[in-house]
């Protein structure tokens, strides 16, 4: 009898963890946050202000932070993938325009995430429910 319960424990080990409908919205939001703040730091250096040098590099920072809060909920292949997938997605809302299109859309919203990450997961787990 407990041969029969420690297989099926190893075998429920075993299988995979599904992610909840709350956490697919929240890490897709994460690497939305990641793209934007890593495009962001790119353009601000790109612009050869010394003045801005600091503001690129905190943005830099808010990228390096939601993969790192990615990385909590997804393997590492999968965030790199991710961020790289919606940083191309963003581009192409900039096309023609200026950062503001992504600032617009994403400057207040993945502040709040990257600065209290439980905030927002806990909003996706009521919006989803």
């Amino acid at each position: 009898m407990t041969t029969r319960i420690a297989a099926l424990i190893l075998a429920c080990a075993a299988l995979p963890v599904m992610a909840s409908e709350a956490e697919n919205a929240f890490t897709k939001e994460v690497l939305e946050c990641a793209a934007y703040y890593d495009i962001s730091s790119q353009v601000i250096s790109s612009m050869d202000a010394p003045q801005m040098a600091a503001v690129a590099d905190r943005l830099q920072s808010s990228a390096d932070k939601a993969v790192l809060i990615a990385n909590d909920y997804m393997a590492p292949e999968e965030v790199s993938k991710g961020v790289e997938a919606h940083k191309e997605q963003h581009m192409q809302k900039m096309a023609g325009a200026s950062l503001g299109v992504l600032m617009k859309q994403y400057k207040d919203t993945c502040k709040s995430l990257v600065d209290n990450p439980q905030q927002r997961l806990d909003y996706w787990t009521m919006a989803t429910m």
